[in-house]
């Protein structure tokens, strides 16, 4: 399970219908959870999509995504995961993502945008090559 507080949740909805046609992207801060503790999401940290194809593809740039794992880890934070968009669906990952995904036991999160905005979330078990997806869990800021 990966955890979102509502501010952050909402976040990540409205960067995505924000990217209108392309694919936004970024990494989520918190707390990874391992086996049955949830991962816990403190802080989305939006990126830059440098794909070639960013209406179909994101990629975030390797300088920028070391200076926000930097970052994270200087704040005491743990890499939970990555979130992009699917402006034109499917709210599931596809196999490109599969392909490229590299990071075991992360939360690979999606907010699919054809219709009603849907975020679910996979978690990369990389001994199967496969995704596995987990419940995403919206709790109320306090």
């Amino acid at each position: 399970m990966i955890e979102f507080p509502r501010a952050v949740y909402d976040e990540v909805v409205s960067r995505a219908s924000d990217g209108e046609e392309a694919e936004v992207c970024g990494v989520l801060a918190g707390t990874r959870g391992d086996g049955d503790e949830p991962s816990v999401v403190a802080r989305a940290h939006e990126a830059e999509n440098v794909a070639e194809t960013p209406r179909t593809r994101y990629r975030i740039d390797p300088a920028e995504l070391l200076e926000l794992i930097d970052g994270i880890e200087a704040a005491g934070r743990d890499v939970v995961g990555f979130y992009h968009s699917h402006p034109a669906g499917p709210p599931r990952p596809s196999e490109t993502d599969a392909e490229r995904a590299t990071w075991p036991d992360r939360s690979y999160v999606i907010c699919a945008l054809d219709g009603h905005p849907f975020v679910g979330s996979w978690r990369w078990r990389a001994g199967d090559e496969t995704f596995e997806q987990e419940t995403v869990a919206v709790r109320e800021d306090d």
